[in-house]
């Protein structure tokens, strides 16, 4: 045994021993699922073709009777819960019934530049909901759902309430423009 390896030697006396070594896993543990490979896909498309993330092909269909919901780190849970109980008064409204893809994403990143030159921190969007997955409506939801979480303007949405749209419309939380960000600089800068 003198000129073996002594990892080697230790190795068989824990296999006769009963002794298994430890698997461990290359990747560290996040606590977070892993994403599907279509979000992964999709991300990667967003960096090379799409600056934005708003891409025309729909990775993820939704079922037309599920509610859409999201909302960025960071938003207060007391704020997304009177978001999706429609507590704050919706300032603008966009309507994307009956509008083909393209013509929803052009309308889109319009009606939220112009949301937030103007201030608007609450808005609607009606989109409609279909019966099935591949209806136009169920397609413009599912665009939706795949966009708004990507632009930057956008804080949260999630699907009205049934007397104010529904499933069919979504309510969505807008950050604030840069002039109001001054003004609650200097209104917190006054109490201290």
């Amino acid at each position: 045994m003198a000129g073996s390896d002594p990892n080697s030697d230790f190795d068989q006396l824990m296999q006769r021993d009963g002794v298994a070594p430890i698997r461990s896993s290359p990747r560290a543990d996040t606590g977070r699922a892993p994403l599907p490979p279509a979000v992964i896909t999709a991300r990667r498309r967003a960096a090379q073709g799409h600056p934005d993330g708003l891409g025309l092909e729909i990775l993820q269909p939704i079922d037309p009777y599920d509610p859409l919901a999201w909302k960025r780190d960071g938003v207060q849970d007391g704020v997304y819960r009177n978001l999706r109980l429609g507590r704050y008064r919706a300032d603008a409204r966009l309507e994307l019934l009956r509008k083909t893809l393209p013509q929803a994403r052009d309308e889109l990143r319009s009606f939220l530049r112009e949301c937030l030159t103007h201030g608007i921190r609450t808005c609607v969007i009606s989109h409609g909901r279909g019966r099935h997955k591949d209806d136009a409506a169920s397609l413009m939801r599912s665009a939706l759902n795949q966009w708004l979480p990507s632009l930057d303007e956008v804080l949260a949405f999630h699907s009205a309430p049934t007397q104010q749209g529904g499933l069919g419309a979504l309510y969505v939380m807008l950050r604030k423009n840069e002039a109001q960000r001054q003004d609650n600089w200097e209104r917190h800068q006054k109490r201290g």
